[in-house]
């Protein structure tokens, strides 16, 4: 939202200065991102006149123009079509920068003659959109004279934030009324006119759907001549990023900005009987006023003569009905849309207008018919005509309802002393009605109709704290029982904050994304019918609950690559939902690997599944996992590649899935492979155990060497090599030490759907040096473990 300060000025007599008023807009709430004074942008532009302009002797579209400017007279080359003898536009001398492209300008022959300047567009200058012809300003300016000035660009732009709940912040009055009650000045209340009806309307207005639009207000104007606005409309537009049209589209800009009032005007030489808001219908279809054509569905709130639609209603009119400079006849809309459907609309169509940002919002319903008759005004003021007896069908919402407030609730609630007096003083200043309650210290306050966002005393408590100023609640430590300690973190937070710490010594980068991700890509994960959908998303593609951290994790590198950060190492330590119950969500520790391998004489190898495991497991570690007794699991998750991924458990109850994301997860995600991950869900951990009482006993080396053989057995090929080599360890586990898987083999001389695995035993010797018998007793034992627990065969 953008507004000057002269245009502040209308509704609030102040002299504070801009810095003072900004400080008070943001005090009062209002979020100032900006203050740009065009002025300085433009000091080196000024007013210049074509004395004449010739066809140019080497080029068809360029004409070589004489120009009177500030420097004397100066022969410029310009492709401007307009450009022509008596014109006053905008002039730019050698050396200029120019805001729109960023060249300096330079001396330099164009087809055979130099161009001593520049004569500018609207675009070039970025004051408006128009890049087809130079600036055409008023014959009567001054050469020489600044063009910031003839563009009424002098004053300085405010470019503040709108918060969903302000709608009436996206008016200057609604601005200005904040400020007056913040002690800048005095608010200037506008009565709107009384205008009266010269004739009965020939076209009526109806609204078929009084959920879809609640209340419809018109008034028709004949007789009028359309033309170009008033310098002064054109300034305040121009200041704001508006292009000027012409006095009907101008005036209904302003009110939008003015009052926060969208309005629309319908040229009514073109309309075909009553126009009525209804429910769209199948089939049904305009052409809208940025050019393009849009289908109707029945959820959209249209509004439609007898012939055709004529627009969406609170998001943006269509071509047919538009106003030109021939229309003399005109019926001025205003209306109050449901906010929903208006969202609802606006998102589905992809339009982003001025009215559409308002309605959504909830705009004042109250306002329908002041604003229509000052809208009507101005254009009488300025077209002449004669206005139509109003017409109105539907009716207004019920105002906000009253509220019983406390005014000692300022001081409970935001720790601030405000005497009663000043509390009703600051409420009626912001509009609010309040009175005595009879018979104790109660006020009755009634929010005015443009703040339906106060619901309840604590909404009101709010109003007063930030009118008196946040910066006057008293800096006080909250009261706490005599030996009071914070409580200690959780077991799952402080694994976290060790998971982050370990992660970072690694080599990974921490990334905090959304809890929320796009429904198709939560059905990757194994989110599906049971994801969590939100009712009210803040966007489309984040619509509901993530069952994992991986898919956001996953386009994040996928962005990074795009911008040419490869080999993107990332994780997230936070929540993953798997249900709306407290008992649904749980802590995940996520990590996406996408390797891009770099250009080297001697490349390394690429990483696999096995580096992921490797990290897994040293994380599960650090995180005080009982690794000895974790047991593997298949790939059990969609995402997982089947044979490059798998997974880690703790008796039945899986605790980590790594592996390579399977290729098909990765195109739904628009991501590029391979890309390697792991989750540990740190909820399923066990709970550590308590620490020992005592000290554990010195670390024991053994004095006499250690011993390895080598075993090879036969097994079937479902049988998992960790389930092998665990069985091996537990055999003799006081000597064996070590158990390493050192060969896998499948293929001849085994039978089909058997496999070979090969493992070296490491046996370490405690009390004496071990005898061969010794060592063949402890193979022996080795052997019958495994065909205990895998059913296999000792290789020949």
């Amino acid at each position: 939202m953008k507004f000057t300060l002269s245009w502040l000025k209308d509704h609030l007599q102040t002299d504070a200065s801009i810095d003072r008023l900004v400080d008070a807009m943001t005090m009062a709430g209002l979020e100032v991102e900006e203050i740009h004074d065009p002025a300085a942008k433009l000091a080196p532009f000024t007013i210049a006149r074509i004395v004449s302009a010739a066809k140019h002797p080497n080029a068809d579209k360029l004409q070589v123009c004489q120009v009177e400017t500030k420097d004397g007279m100066r022969e410029i080359v310009c492709g401007a079509p307009n450009a022509r003898a008596g014109l006053v536009t905008a002039y730019a001398a050698i050396g200029t920068k120019i805001p729109g492209s960023g060249i300096t300008l330079e001396a330099r022959p164009v087809r055979g003659v130099v161009s001593n300047g520049m004569l500018c567009s609207g675009a070039e200058l970025e004051v408006d959109a128009d890049a087809e012809g130079i600036l055409e300003l008023d014959p009567g300016l001054a050469v020489g004279s600044p063009v910031a000035e003839a563009l009424g660009l002098s004053d300085p732009v405010i470019d503040f934030e709108v918060t969903p709940n302000r709608p009436d912040w996206l008016g200057v009055a609604g601005i200005a009324r904040d400020l007056a009650a913040a002690g800048l000045g005095k608010f200037i209340a506008k009565p709107p006119p009384r205008l009266k009806g010269a004739f009965a309307s020939p076209i009526g207005v109806a609204t078929q759907d009084e959920s879809a639009c609640p209340l419809f207000a018109a008034r028709m104007i004949r007789g009028l001549k359309n033309g170009p606005s008033p310098a002064w409309l054109q300034r305040r537009l121009r200041a704001i990023g508006l292009r000027p049209r012409n006095i009907l589209v101008d005036v209904t800009n302003f009110f939008s900005y003015d009052r926060a009032r969208p309005l629309h005007v319908y040229d009514a030489d073109k309309l075909h009987g009553a126009v009525r808001a209804r429910l769209g219908r199948a089939g049904e279809s305009f052409a809208a006023l940025d050019g393009k054509t849009y289908e109707v569905t029945p959820e959209m709130c249209v509004i439609a003569d007898d012939a055709r639609v004529l627009g969406l209603g609170g998001v943006m009119g269509g071509e047919y009905s538009g106003c030109s400079d021939a229309t003399t006849t005109v019926l001025i809309e205003s209306a109050y849309f449901d906010a929903l459907r208006t969202f609802q609309t606006g998102r589905a169509t992809g339009i982003n207008s001025d009215a559409r940002y308002r309605n959504e919002r909830g705009i004042d319903p109250q306002s329908c018919v002041p604003e229509l008759d000052r809208a009507a005004q101005m254009i009488l003021d300025l077209c002449g005509g004669e206005v139509s007896e109003i017409i109105v069908a539907g009716r207004a919402p019920a105002p906000p309802a009253p509220i019983v407030f406390d005014p000692d609730r300022v001081r409970t609630l935001a720790g601030m002393s405000v005497k009663p007096a000043r509390v009703k003083q600051i409420l009626k200043a912001l509009g609010f009605a309040a009175a005595p309650e009879a018979g104790s210290k109660r006020l009755i306050v009634t929010p005015p109709t443009w703040r339906r966002d106060v619901e309840g005393p604590a909404d009101l408590v709010e109003e007063i704290a930030r009118i008196e100023g946040y910066d006057k609640v008293p800096a006080a430590d909250p009261p706490r029982a005599e030996g009071y300690r914070a409580p200690p973190a959780g077991v799952g937070e402080s694994r976290l904050r060790i998971a982050r710490r370990a992660l970072a010594a690694m080599g990974y980068l921490e990334a905090v994304t959304w809890s929320f991700c796009e429904r198709r890509h939560a059905a990757l994960f194994g989110g599906g019918a049971d994801a969590l959908v939100l009712a009210n998303p803040i966007s489309a593609d984040l619509d509901c609950m993530r069952p994992s951290a991986l898919p956001n994790l996953i386009r994040a590198a996928q962005k990074n690559a795009d911008r040419g950060h490869g080999d993107a190492r990332l994780f997230e330590a936070g929540p993953a939902y798997f249900g709306d119950g407290e008992a649904d969500q749980a802590r995940a520790i996520a990590v996406v690997w996408r390797p891009a391998p770099k250009r080297h004489w001697r490349p390394a190898p690429a990483p696999d599944l096995f580096d992921m495991k490797r990290d897994c497991l040293a994380l599960l570690e650090s995180l005080g996992a009982p690794i000895a007794s974790l047991q593997h699991a298949d790939a059990d998750q969609p995402w997982q590649r089947p044979g490059r991924a798998g997974g880690l458990r703790l008796g039945p109850k899986i605790i980590a899935r790594f592996g390579e994301v399977h290729p098909t997860t990765l195109a739904g995600l628009d991501a590029a492979g391979p890309v390697l991950a792991f989750e540990i869900l740190v909820d399923a951990l066990p709970a550590p155990r308590a620490k020992p009482t005592r000290a554990k006993p010195p670390l024991e080396m053994s004095d006499f060497m250690p011993l390895t053989r080598d075993f090879a057995f036969v097994v079937d090929e479902t049988v998992a090599a960790g389930d092998l080599v665990r069985a091996a360890f537990g055999a003799e586990r006081p000597l064996i030490t070590d158990v390493a898987l050192f060969d896998v083999y499948r293929g001849a001389g085994l039978p089909a759907g058997k496999k070979s695995l090969a493992i070296e035993v490491t046996i370490e010797p405690r009390e004496r040096t071990l005898t061969d018998a010794d060592i063949d007793l402890i193979g022996k034992k080795v052997v019958a473990a495994v065909v205990k627990a895998t059913g296999a065969a000792l290789r020949a």
